[in-house]
């Protein structure tokens, strides 16, 4: 089975390019090449350097593949458009720069869906005409990658507008399967009050590119209860260490290996970078914990 694992800097704290409270990109390189990892997304862009130079010196010193990068924007606000395309742009650049594969579309959190995560049958829905706009929003991105030879994805995510399964089939229903793909992430599927298992064995098939995250059930249970934001969760530890939570990855594994998965599976484990934790050693448990199940 010719899965390769990588990690991401998001498993640093690091969300936003401009957030002072972020580690250094360099370190973030090297304790990923030092936790046993063999590739690393992008980042936000912006974190990373934009001088492809510089970021390919770094990664040919810490022996790591970049993966694929993330844009992560509010695809479900027109008026955010702008800001929508210079992400993506400037992300397809950066991975045409470094021969990376995967460029992964995620609309960003809304504060109208923030309360109801994990909330399905409470999340505002949008209407047929905004709907119509968003999909459209999504593919024109997804052609602008397609066109520059990217594999695109689309990646559910809490509290964003693309979260719950209704949603994500009825854009699967709409799309055509050969030019948007799915960035699968366990976590996020477990947190939006769904089974990632069965979700993976019914889309496999269209599954490009998995992230992994586990989900803390007790924290989950908590959050969704009180109406936590995303964040907010983050830092009371929703995602744990891989095989702690409710996501049951031996499964998951059985699953890719049944299907004959190739590529590049991603470690996630969101954090806040402001806490007393330490991303190297979760990184290492994790990177260990993928062993013990054939990873």
């Amino acid at each position: 089975m010719a899965i390769d694992i990588g990690n991401a800097p998001c498993s640093w704290g690091v969300e936003f390019a401009d957030d002072p409270r972020n580690p250094p990109w360099r370190q973030v390189l090297r304790d990923c090449a030092a936790a046993g990892y063999r590739g690393i997304e992008l980042g936000p862009v912006g974190y990373m350097p934009e001088d492809a130079a510089i970021l390919a010196d770094a990664l040919a010193e810490n022996d790591l593949t970049l993966i694929g990068g993330v844009v992560f924007r509010p695809f479900h606000d027109p008026t955010s458009w702008d800001t929508v395309l210079d992400a993506a742009e400037r992300t397809i650049r950066a991975l045409n720069h470094h021969g990376a594969k995967h460029l992964v579309l995620i609309d960003s959190i809304s504060e109208v869906r923030a309360p109801t995560a994990g909330r399905p049958n409470e999340a505002v829905q949008l209407d047929a005409e905004a709907w119509t706009a968003f999909r459209e929003r999504i593919m024109h991105v997804t052609r602008l990658g397609t066109d520059a030879g990217l594999t695109v994805s689309i990646h559910p995510h809490a509290a964003g507008f693309m979260d719950f399964e209704p949603e994500i089939e009825r854009l699967l229903e709409q799309t055509d399967e050969r030019a948007l793909k799915i960035c699968f992430d366990t976590g996020h599927h477990s947190y939006a009050g769904y089974d990632p298992v069965e979700f993976m064995r019914r889309h496999i098939d269209r599954i490009s590119y998995v992230h992994f995250k586990d989900i803390n059930p007790r924290v989950k249970a908590d959050v969704v209860a009180n109406r936590t934001g995303f964040y907010d969760a983050c830092g009371q530890g929703i995602f744990c260490n891989l095989g702690q939570g409710d996501v049951d990855f031996a499964e998951v594994q059985k699953i890719l290996t049944t299907a004959k998965f190739e590529g590049w599976c991603t470690v996630e484990q969101d954090c806040d970078p402001t806490l007393d934790i330490d991303p190297l050693a979760d990184a290492k448990a994790n990177r260990s914990y993928l062993t013990t199940i054939g990873f």
